[in-house]
């Protein structure tokens, strides 16, 4: 009977490295692009060349596909290769010499502090909705969580009397995070009126809709949308928050490790971009206040002697 490769990966990523159930979505989006072009070739996944492999990602591209997603699947397909590299299955890691497409980086969207408030203000904080939806929105902005990990939070999760959360992230790593006592405030508000929203049924999640339904990130997303459409901002998508959370915090000065751990990041480079963004604020303060910033060469600017 012929193994099970591709199931025994996914296995080992959900059991051994505990990759959320949204990551191996990703993964298995990845390779179906890979055994799709085995299935043309009438080869198995496994025994793609270099040369295969090659061929492939140039069709990707040639098909259409951005170089991000062409990256993507690329990363996708080593972390399977070398998983059968490491299982003996295969002698030689066909993409070992093959390089991801360059990827321009854009700094992320954010919110200004002032649109910032805004948001926090739209919700309508006389119904149990809108205290919910005020209650998510300030924690989000308060601790910089992923969507995902937002959603998934339990009622026990909070901690009011020491202001921490406890948070599961990526690859269920656990962390914690301090809360802002106005995020405390309304996650208090929200309590008292949780049971409105769970019509006498019980659910661990801290965040519910009618009916006491889980409330998900896609369900967030049309929250989110909904009152950005209120406010005329555009392009705003649930990571915008996490992205102004750590906006703030660099520029007003927080070193990037602390913001490492306050995100969940693994790795600091991932971190860094946000201290291009703090640079670019201090550059634009300057220019905007400084009295000599806007002189140009040859200008007049001669003072009178004291």
């Amino acid at each position: 009977m012929e193994r099970d490769l591709i199931g025994e990966y996914f296995a080992y990523l959900r059991v051994e490295r505990g990759l959320s159930a949204n990551t191996l979505t990703n993964y298995a989006h990845d390779l179906n692009k890979l055994q799709e072009f085995a299935r043309e070739t009438r080869k198995s996944l496994h025994s793609l060349s270099k040369r295969d492999l090659s061929a492939c990602f140039r069709m990707l591209t040639e098909s259409g596909l951005s170089p991000r997603t062409v990256a993507r699947t690329i990363s996708g397909a080593r972390g399977f290769y070398r998983f059968l590299l490491r299982d003996g299955f295969i002698k030689d890691d066909p993409l070992a010499n093959i390089l991801a497409p360059q990827i321009d980086k854009h700094l992320p969207n954010f919110l200004t502090e002032e649109e910032i408030e805004r948001l926090l203000n739209a919700p309508d904080s006389t119904t149990a909705e809108g205290i919910r939806d005020r209650a998510m929105l300030e924690l989000l902005y308060a601790t910089g969580l992923r969507v995902s990990e937002l959603t998934g939070l339990k009622a026990t999760d909070i901690n009011f009397e020491r202001g921490l959360l406890t948070c599961r992230g990526k690859g269920n790593k656990q962390r914690y995070i301090p809360i802002g006592r106005s995020a405390l405030s309304w996650l208090e508000e929200y309590k008292c009126v949780r049971h409105l929203l769970l019509e006498k049924t019980s659910v661990k999640a801290l965040f519910v809709r009618d009916g006491g339904l889980t409330l998900n990130r896609h369900h967030f997303a049309e929250i989110l949308k909904r009152y950005s459409v209120k406010l005329g901002f555009k392009n705003i998508s649930p990571h915008t928050l996490r992205h102004s959370f750590a906006t703030h915090l660099m520029q007003h000065g927080a070193d990037s490790r602390s913001l490492q751990a306050l995100l969940g990041h693994s790795d600091l480079a991932t971190t860094q971009i946000y201290t291009h963004l703090s640079k670019e604020h201090l550059r634009q303060t300057y220019d905007t206040f400084h009295p000599r910033a806007s002189l140009t060469e040859g200008s007049s600017d001669k003072g009178t002697d004291i």
